[in-house]
């Protein structure tokens, strides 16, 4: 089905001014009276990241607040923006303005220290005050960023990948808090942008929410040889496991065309970029339409209609999701977010979708890229896309 988008089928719409009111809306953890505008809907439906976009519709979705309340209330909520939230005077008093949300994707495994953690995805979501529609920016990973001083974790501050900066908030006690936090500072001084919330995910953690759905369908443009997967006596292991058994070992290939893959499949197809034409940027678009394709599985199969298939989403996703929605019920935002669904999620590309250096051997945001996260600050982000549908990903 095709991304549907207004923004390049009519003229963009006016984009809704907040007023200005003085203060700011976040700072630390948020406490009861502070006034920020919330993002509740995503919190629950976000239990997959993608699942942010299952935004099907508070009408939808059974039960009443209270039911709600008590779907979602196991989700673990922390402070993931620190600094970087939405001031009062940005519009986060309420929830009739845009909402930003930041989506980091972190591969944290076993064997691997807990501060030792790089953020391999990271993803702006943007819905304007219109709330009838959502867009996905992804951020490359090798982006050139110049990380602020962190020093709850005794950070100086430097000039690293933009990856790097999640590892840096992680460090020394600071944890996955902690790590966001940095990650969603460098963001706002690089483009501007503020949030109104952010989640966390373990990459693990998506397999278990695509097993609850039960399989995705995604479309590869082509075939893609895993770095990270072997099969061994027909079963699919990570390498290193697979080394282990001392038994003949067979390539994971993912076929081009459009297929229904099993949560191990999707997430270890997301998660390659080399070999790939185009790379990381081609890795995007593919974490990318994984979120999009979760969306529409959830918004079709009744999830979103089913308590208990609900209760079963969200419970798989565990541990491995951590939440920001300041301290705002999750009920409360998914009135709010009724206007949007899956299929207008629409995805957008960084750079063109092609690599930019900055002479001096790194990786740069585009003039253009930075042009467009300006009109997502401003929302006249389809304003944007109208005049640059080049902007627009392919990817289905």
């Amino acid at each position: 089905m095709p991304v549907h988008s207004p923004s390049l089928l009519e003229p963009p719409r006016a984009s809704a001014t907040p007023p200005a009111p003085k203060g700011r809306a976040r700072s630390g953890k948020a406490g009861k009276g502070l006034a920020r505008r919330k993002d509740p809907l995503w919190a629950r439906l976000t239990v997959v990241f993608g699942a942010v976009l299952m935004m099907t519709s508070g009408i939808a979705i059974v039960g009443s607040k209270a039911v709600i309340s008590q779907a979602t209330g196991s989700i673990s909520q922390r402070n993931l923006l620190g600094d970087a939230g939405k001031t009062l005077a940005e519009g986060g008093s309420d929830l009739k303005g845009p909402i930003d949300m930041l989506l980091l994707g972190v591969d944290a495994r076993e064997r691997w220290a807990a501060d030792d953690v790089r953020a391999d995805s990271i993803i702006v979501l943007h819905i304007p005050a219109t709330h009838d529609q959502a867009y996905l920016i992804s951020i490359p990973r090798d982006t050139e960023a110049r990380i602020p001083a962190f020093p709850k974790t005794g950070y100086q501050g430097g000039v690293e990948k933009i990856n790097a900066a999640f590892q840096a908030g992680a460090r020394n006690g600071g944890g996955w808090e902690g790590g966001a936090q940095l990650m969603a500072q460098t963001i706002k001084s690089m483009t501007g942008v503020s949030f109104d919330g952010a989640a966390i995910i373990n990459f693990g953690g998506f397999k278990n929410v695509i097993d609850a759905l039960g399989t995705v369908r995604i479309c590869p443009k082509q075939d893609v040889k895993s770095i990270h997967m072997s099969y061994v006596d027909g079963e699919p292991m990570w390498n290193a496991d697979a080394k282990k058994t001392g038994k003949p070992r067979t390539p994971v290939v993912h076929k081009k065309g459009c297929q229904e893959m099993e949560g191990w499949a999707a997430l270890d197809y997301s998660r390659q970029r080399y070999g790939l034409t185009g790379g990381d940027y081609a890795r995007q678009q593919n974490q990318q339409q994984l979120i999009k394709a979760m969306a529409k599985k959830a918004s079709s199969n009744g999830t979103m209609t089913d308590l208990g298939k609900l209760n079963g989403l969200i419970k798989a996703a565990g541990k491995a999701f951590i939440l920001d929605t300041g301290g705002v019920p999750v009920e409360d935002f998914v009135f709010t977010m009724r206007g949007v669904t899956g299929n207008e999620l629409i995805m957008l590309k960084t750079n063109g979708g092609t690599y930019n250096g900055n002479g001096n051997g790194n990786e740069a945001l585009s003039e253009q890229t930075l042009d467009m996260f300006h009109a997502v600050k401003q929302d006249k982000l389809a304003e944007f896309v109208f005049y640059n549908p080049e902007v627009i990903s392919s990817r289905k």
